[in-house]
């Protein structure tokens, strides 16, 4: 199973790539396989404030609807506008067209917390 190494992941399947202080963050692949196929994304509106470990958004599949948890603090810059009508790309493409959301971030050091490829492989059997 695919783990990007230029990412960072959190023990509830999110990923995280860092650009400055602005992060992407979506569901890995493991996340979205175990989902099933992905129909519905449930997310923030832009100016909004996450709060790490709070959900922030759900995720419906055909096999249940699962809450998305934040894995970091910030304000929502952008969420992909793809996912409205192709709700689906979590599935196909979950680390690139799949994104779901833009914040940036209260703190930069939030990010070392956050697990590296390796830990997440590890989480995952991979």
């Amino acid at each position: 199973m695919s783990v990007p190494d230029n990412l960072k992941y959190t023990n509830d399947h999110e990923w995280i790539r860092a650009e400055g202080d602005v992060c992407a963050i979506g569901i890995t692949h493991h996340a979205q396989d175990q989902l099933g196929d992905v129909v519905f994304v449930e997310l923030p509106e832009v100016g909004e404030s996450i709060t790490a470990k709070d959900t922030f958004g759900t995720v419906e599949s055909v096999k249940a609807v699962s809450d998305l948890f934040a894995p970091l603090n910030g304000e929502v810059v952008e969420i992909n506008p793809a996912l409205e009508d192709a709700p689906e790309l979590v599935n196909q493409e979950p680390y690139e067209g799949g994104w779901m959301l833009k914040v940036k971030l209260s703190d930069l050091s939030e990010l070392d917390g956050l697990m590296s490829p390796a830990d997440y492989a590890a989480l995952i059997g991979g």
